[in-house]
Order: C-alpha cells, then sequence, then structure tokens
C-alpha cells in the first residue's frame, strides 16, 4: 500500500456488498464534514454538528435529486475512528443507492479509500497499535466465537498489554545494567538480572505457546482421517457433521479421491478431509490415492489415525512423520471388540458412542492449554517477533553484562514490532494488504 496521499479525504462504502436494511459510506480526512455537506441535506449542516451527533435528512444528489432518507454520522478528529474528522452517511442498504451516494461524495472532492486504509489512518494515529489492526481484519474474518473472542481481546489491547508487561521486565534490567557500564565510578550497584529476566522469558514462553492455536483458531485447522479401506472414515465424517456427506458402503476402497468438508469443533473452524483407505494394491488410480493420502496427512494440522476395532488389529502400511500430530480412534466400538487400546479413543459412528470425548481430545489437541490464557498469538507475524524477543532474553541470562545489554536491546526491538511501535513500512503494508475497502 502507498504511503502518499495520507492527507487526503477519502470515501468507501463500509457495508458488505449486496441489498440490506442499512448501508454506509465513510468519509474520514479534514474535508469529510464539508464534503458532508453537499451530499447530505437536513436541519443542520455536518460541519456546523459536534462530535458524537446523528442527523437525520436526506442523501442528495448535485442537481438535487433525492437519493434517500437516511442519517448522517459526525464524528471530530481526535475522537474518531480514524483519528481525523469523520461522516457516516447511513442509508437504506440498496446497493444502487449506495453506488450513487458515494459518486457524489467523489464528485464532491474525496478520492476512494484504498483497501484497509481507515485502519491503517487509525495505526498511523496511534488510535491502534499493529496487533490491533490485525485483529480488526480477524474481527471481521471471524467465522467462529473462539475466533471472535480473540479477536476482541486484541482489539480491546489485550495482547499488547500483555507484551508491555514483558517489557517493563527487560526494561528494567537493561536500565541497570547500561547505569552500572556507563557510570562505574559512581558505584551503581549489580542489580541482579535473574529475576526479572526469568520472569520476562516465563511470559514470553507462554505466549509463544499460543501461537499455534490462534492461528488455528483465526484461519481453522485441517484434519486427516487416515486408515486402511472400511475403517470407518467416511462414516465418522458423516458422524462429525451430522449429515450424509460421504459414500458409505461395506465394500472397501469406495473413496479413491479425498472429500473435503466444513464444520465448528468446540469453536474452531476445521476442514475434515476423508482419504482413500492405506493398502498396498496394483490397481493404479487407488495406488494414486493412496500416496496423496498419506501427503494430505503429512500437510494437516491433525490426523486421525481410524483402525477397525472389530477386526484383528492390522497396523497401517504407510508411515507418517514423526512430527505429524496424530490422534488414535478405534472405531465401531458398537460391534463386539477384536482389540484394545488404552492410548486410542473409542468412537461408534453409528451409536454416537465416544463422540463427545473425540471432539473434546481434538479441541485439546489443536487449541492445548492456550484455551486457558489470555490473548493469543494470531499471526506468524506476531508468532516470529515474540519468538526473536524469547531467544534474545534466553542468550542475555547467560552472557557477560556488556553483551547482555545488546541481546536485550534486540529483545525490546522484537517486542516492539509484535506491537507495531518499531516496525518497517513493508511490514505494515503486509498487514493491511489483506483489508477489504471501506474498513
Amino acid at each position: 500500500m502507498t504511503r502518499t496521499g495520507l492527507s487526503d479525504t477519502i470515501a468507501a462504502i463500509a457495508t458488505a456488498p449486496g441489498s440490506a436494511g442499512v448501508g454506509i459510506v465513510r468519509i474520514s480526512g479534514p474535508d469529510a464534514l464539508g464534503i458532508a455537506d453537499g451530499a447530505f441535506r437536513g436541519r443542520r449542516r455536518p460541519s456546523a454538528t459536534r462530535g458524537g451527533r446523528f442527523l437525520f435528512g436526506q442523501l442528495v444528489a448535485g442537481d438535487g435529486e433525492v437519493l434517500d432518507e437516511g442519517l448522517c454520522l459526525v464524528f471530530r478528529g481526535p475522537h474518531s475512528y480514524t483519528g481525523e474528522d469523520v461522516a457516516e452517511l447511513q442509508t437504506h442498504g440498496s446497493p444502487a443507492v449506495l453506488a450513487r451516494v458515494l459518486s457524489r461524495v467523489l464528485e464532491l472532492g474525496a478520492r476512494p479509500a484504498r483497501p484497509g486504509e481507515f485502519t491503517l489512518r487509525a495505526y498511523l494515529a496511534g488510535r491502534l497499535d499493529l496487533a490491533q489492526a490485525e485483529a480488526v481484519l480477524e474481527l471481521v474474518n471471524a467465522s467462529t466465537d473462539t475466533a471472535r473472542r480473540q479477536a476482541a481481546l486484541g482489539l480491546s489491547g489485550a495482547l499488547g498489554a500483555r507484551v508491555e508487561r514483558i517489557a517493563a521486565h527487560v526494561t528494567r534490567t537493561l536500565a541497570a545494567l547500561q547505569a552500572m557500564l556507563d557510570y562505574p565510578e559512581e558505584g551503581v550497584p549489580d542489580e541482579d538480572r535473574t529475576v526479572p529476566l526469568a520472569a520476562a522469558e516465563t511470559e514470553l514462553r507462554t505466549l509463544v505457546a499460543t501461537a499455534r492455536a490462534g492461528q488455528v483458531a483465526t484461519r481453522g485447522a485441517r484434519l486427516a482421517l487416515i486408515g486402511r479401506p472400511n475403517a470407518g472414515k467416511s462414516s465418522l465424517l458423516n458422524a462429525l457433521l451430522g449429515y450424509e456427506r460421504s459414500i458409505v458402503t461395506p465394500i472397501p476402497g469406495t473413496t479413491r479421491d479425498y472429500l473435503e468438508a466444513q464444520l465448528s469443533l468446540a469453536g474452531v473452524p476445521v476442514t475434515l478431509v476423508d482419504t482413500a483407505g492405506l493398502r498396498e494394491t496394483g490397481d493404479e488410480v487407488e495406488a494414486a490415492g493412496v500416496r496423496q493420502a498419506v501427503r494430505l496427512a503429512e500437510s494437516a494440522d491433525l490426523v486421525l489415525v481410524l483402525e477397525d476395532g472389530s477386526q484383528p488389529r492390522d497396523h497401517l502400511p504407510a508411515e507418517l512423520p514423526r512430527e505429524t500430530r496424530m490422534l488414535r480412534v478405534r472405531t465401531k466400538a458398537d460391534l463386539p471388540a477384536a482389540w484394545t487400546d488404552p492410548g486410542a479413543l473409542d468412537v461408534s459412528a453409528v451409536t454416537g458412542q465416544g463422540l463427545p470425548a473425540l471432539r473434546d481430545a481434538i479441541h485439546t489437541a489443536l487449541i492445548g492449554d492456550a484455551a486457558r490464557g489470555e490473548a493469543w498469538l494470531t499471526t506468524e507475524r506476531q508468532a516470529d517477533a515474540a519468538r526473536r524477543a524469547l531467544t534474545h532474553i534466553q542468550a542475555a541470562r547467560s552472557l557477560p553484562d556488556d553483551l547482555a545489554g545488546y541481546e536485550l536491546e534486540e529483545a525490546l526491538r522484537a517486542l516492539a514490532e509484535l506491537t507495531g511501535r518499531d516496525v518497517q513500512d513493508d511490514v505494515v503494508d503486509a498487514v493491511f494488504r489483506n483489508f477489504c475497502v471501506g474498513k
């Protein structure tokens, strides 16, 4: 996103495309209220109205044609979302009406807003830190309550506050080190850095541990169902979904290609992937399906390894990488058991036995202890900055004073990047590139 034109007055339709009961055209910038004067006709002009007030009137074209009746909400900087003067023209949510109102606003001197430009201005004005700006996008895109909750926490500044607590430990230690090194003749006491840095490290470890859960809650998780033919993969997929999505037959090898379905498990958006049964075969098509199943399992966030509990146990022929996260599931628990395994979850897709426990186990595997914590790291950018800060703090704990000071300075830079207080323009641009126009 180019940084030119940030002093312009900008405008955009701020509501989602399509018909709705209400639509909003947002205007922000030094001429926002004057432009609103030309597009809105009421008992009082927007430019003569105090901030935090709304006016009822008509939206009008340049020739005086009434486009719609509606409201004009007036915000005066710095007490607005962007920190600038803002007018929001609220109409009926007709695409035709909104297009005409926006056209009129542009005629009066505003320019079209770029994607994310309203929030970028809020960030540059100090109304939001970068983590809060990312939370705005996550809140807009939240598809589950877990994603909504984390986005709301991020928007509230909870993540920034958590980072500031960690930074305070580091700053205190660095200040003491610098005073001792810069003024040795003053006899500045050598303050023990063990306690504050240990506290900073512990808090950062806890924060870094939330990164995977935060990204799963935001972007969702992929769960691969693997197992031998007739292990019950398609039946389990249907049972978790609550409807028949995959064809189920007693004939082994029904699934040759993979099949995907979306659902929410305990507040986490999940894509279930039903794969071909794993077995050695001379059928070229089925063999391709088996290879594909292994690849899908390798790239999944979690793998459910299904084994038929009603038949003699026959371990899978394909080996998955050790780093693959797996849950073992003994299927067909409604039938007489041919074997048992305390490390496997007993599940019946027919009766529903074990499904609640399986859902809980999936949630624990994906979210883990982070569910009990505060605001999470929800982007890879945040996670990278937090990991670098942790590495520098760990190094500082075992180095001589002069070298420790350098590591602590680097840790503070990484923490500042996390919230956007010290971050390069290209990183900021990358964050706002994914925003929609009007936000």
